[in-house]
């Protein structure tokens, strides 16, 4: 039996008001925005017909693009929930935050939701900051649901063997792609030797470059050379020329697509022409690739395109372009299991934000199933999700479906 994170007291006052979606950033001059949104929402928390939704993530900086597809993708489905009469004859009110890709303006956003009274957060999106709200939500026992954090310290401690009551995630955890790659390469594409470049001290690249090597190194093939490389780094050429002289068959790249694009770009240069594989942060890498570049290259992702056209046509029809990257449905996805705890909490006639009211909310979830467009799933004792995995690779430049595995 895990430990569950004992619910504490709830530190802010929650309440519901009219259904309207609140942006703002969480530095500077948007205090003055955020204390406007506190003191209208605690002057309409009476009239009971609204319940507010947290929306967390990077819509600027570095991985914007991760934040804007995951909060696109959450605020779509909430509106269409709106749109068909929302829960229970209640509005959702969208309070949606910049974080910046910043752990400490991420707990500063999480907390000022809070003071508004949100009753569940969708967010956050990258793994760090995700993992300081996490650790701040506990406090709260805010429900919680990230779409796209893969560590699984985000839902489970396992150096005290405790999971974190209120967190669950809609992806796949980093210890689960590793290990589904590493199966992939050696059982599907027959490869034996490998070699790994990666980030040193971020929690997602080691995530994966860890787990990947000890599931290659288990099924009985050889990790012939793991280099890493620091945040901020833009020439790889040492590390990959020493690669080189290790003769892999293939290399385990578990990076976000800029620096993936970069690392295959120099491979390329040094006449290393191995195929490269990689995790879910591929996924964003057409147009900083080649064909060439991409030959026989791999990644596993939790959205393959076209799996589901009524998504992205919705995706389209909202925000007037196609949905940029997998993070997109996950958002969706993130946003949809919010709602499933939020109405069992509506059915059982709780007040809105209050201990009993997010408890049912956690609850719900965790023995839910949810019919989401990145496949029906429940979540397991970690509060992960059981799902299959998209094994995506390349038409040319372009991502494709290879099969689910």
């Amino acid at each position: 039996m895990k430990k569950m994170i004992s619910r504490r007291n709830f530190l802010a006052a929650a309440g519901v008001v009219a259904a309207a979606g609140v942006l703002t950033a969480c530095g500077g001059s948007s205090n003055s925005t955020a204390a406007s949104a506190s003191t209208a929402a605690s002057g309409a928390a009476a009239s009971g017909d609204t319940i507010k939704v947290g929306v967390l993530g990077p819509l600027t900086g570095d991985v914007s693009v991760y934040g804007q597809a995951v909060v696109n993708g959450a605020t779509l489905y909430l509106k269409q929930v709106n749109e068909k009469g929302g829960i229970n004859g209640k509005q959702l009110e969208i309070i949606a935050m910049d974080e910046q890709g910043d752990a400490t303006q991420a707990v500063t956003c999480f907390t000022k939701m809070c003071d508004q009274g949100i009753t569940a957060l969708v967010g956050d999106v990258t793994t760090t900051p995700t993992l300081a709200v996490a650790a701040e939500s506990a406090d709260y026992n805010m429900p919680m649901v990230t779409a796209s954090a893969t560590a699984e310290a985000v839902t489970y401690d396992a150096e005290t063997d405790t999971v974190n009551e209120n967190v669950f995630r809609a992806t796949f955890t980093d210890p689960f792609q590793g290990i589904k790659m590493a199966d992939y390469a050696y059982q599907r594409l027959g490869y034996t030797k490998a070699a790994v470049i990666f980030q040193k001290g971020a929690d997602y690249n080691e995530g994966l470059a860890e787990n990947f090597v000890n599931e290659f190194e288990s099924l009985g093939g050889t990790i012939v050379d793991q280099e890493t490389y620091s945040e901020g780094d833009v020439d790889y050429k040492t590390q990959l020329t020493t690669i080189l002289g290790k003769a892999p068959e293939v290399v385990f790249c578990p990076n976000y697509y800029q620096e993936v694009g970069q690392i295959l770009a120099q491979a390329e240069s040094i006449g290393l022409a191995v195929p490269f594989l990689g995790g879910d942060g591929w996924d964003g890498l057409e147009g900083y690739a080649t064909d060439a570049q991409l030959k026989d290259a791999y990644f596993c992702a939790n959205y393959a395109k076209g799996s589901n056209p009524d998504f992205e046509d919705a995706y389209k029809a909202e925000y007037g372009e196609e949905y940029p990257n997998g993070f997109a449905p996950l958002g969706y996805d993130a946003a949809m299991t919010v709602v499933y705890g939020i109405q069992a909490a509506e059915d059982a006639g709780l007040a809105a934000g209050d201990d009993d009211y997010k408890q049912a909310v956690i609850d719900a979830i965790a023995g839910g199933t949810i019919n989401g467009i990145t496949g029906t799933f429940t979540f397991d004792e970690h509060h992960n999700p059981v799902k299959q995995t998209a094994i995506l690779c390349f038409d040319g430049a372009t991502p494709v479906l290879k099969e689910m595995f």
